[in-house]
């Protein structure tokens, strides 16, 4: 029970992750409150430290193709979780080190593009509008590509679409925009298993929304509007970097479903449809083409001191 319970606190928070894998969330805070992963900020930094250096070594070997690294964005996203973890079974990709690494590519003179290697179902939405919005700003700096390979939805989603491209494998799926919340309700479990909780408070809505009583009307309808707020700034961020109407993202774009490759590209969502390998091709060849005229280079200026 105390197990179920630690799982619908996780739920509480507002996630933009594809409800059909919540087993895999599960599964990862069991182990977690198992005391597998007991060392989490330890294991975080090993972590983001073995894929900074994977990040190098292949920007380096790609180096006379035009520096191109391969960020790679895999598992549920959370803000601080550790990075393609090898314990918690589908792994976890941090927002914020992923920041840091992406800071460290565009410092790196021998990184000319920067591709970020996405196959996520999404995650929490805390530290997912940051990272976006830091994407966005490093495009000023240099080309940032991203690949669905094969699943970019929901949080996951988000963030591919703050870069420059988006592609989605020929077999792969993007979208899932959406944000959900969920309440479970043990009050009656516990009452059969002889426990009663008493919650002791301060504040009129301390302990609302908690899973000891049944979901209250009032809290129903605040949760409600932390989801449509996310979900506000979910669709603002996707109409930006698709360059289309909010209004196409709610009403189109699979309008919470994910979509094949096909479907994807043909309403807006995506940039083209190609494998890894393709698109690593694509911009080493647009590493290979003239310098920009003086016109493109003021603009490029411009740019720059508008991010400074």
């Amino acid at each position: 029970m105390n197990h179920q319970l630690l799982v619908a606190e996780f739920l509480a928070t507002p996630w933009a992750l594809m409800p059909e894998r919540l087993h895999a969330l599960a599964s990862v805070v069991m182990r977690w409150s198992a005391g597998i992963a007991a060392d989490t900020d330890n294991m975080v930094r090993i972590q983001a430290d073995r894929v900074i250096r994977e990040t190098r070594r292949q920007a380096s070997a790609s180096q006379s193709s035009g520096g191109i690294a391969v960020l790679p964005l895999y598992g549920i996203v959370t803000q601080r979780g550790n990075m393609v973890d090898d314990v918690s079974g589908p792994g976890t990709t941090s927002t914020q080190q992923f920041s840091s690494a992406l800071r460290q590519l565009l410092a790196d003179d021998t990184v000319g593009q920067i591709l970020i290697d996405i196959d996520s179902p999404g995650g929490s939405v805390y530290g997912v509008a940051e990272l976006a919005d830091e994407i966005q700003s490093a495009r000023a700096q240099k080309p940032v590509v991203a690949v669905a390979n094969s699943l970019a939805a929901s949080a996951a989603y988000w963030i591919g679409c703050s870069a420059s491209e988006f592609y989605v494998t020929p077999g792969g799926e993007v979208g899932s925009i959406g944000v959900w919340q969920a309440h479970q309700d043990y009050s009656r479990a516990l009452e059969d298993a002889g426990v009663k909780t008493t919650l002791i408070s301060a504040g009129k809505y301390k302990v609302e929304g908690n899973p000891y009583v049944p979901l209250d009307p009032e809290a129903q309808a605040f949760m409600q509007s932390r989801v449509d707020d996310y979900y506000a700034a979910f669709t603002k961020a996707v109409a930006r970097g698709r360059g289309v109407p909010i209004s196409q993202v709610r009403d189109g774009m699979g309008q919470g479903r994910v979509l094949g490759a096909d479907p994807a590209l043909a309403q807006n969502m995506v940039d083209g449809v190609a494998t890894f390998d393709e698109v690593i091709k694509k911009m080493r060849r647009a590493s290979k083409q003239p310098a920009p005229s003086g016109a493109s280079r003021l603009k490029q200026a411009r740019d720059a001191l508008a991010l400074l």
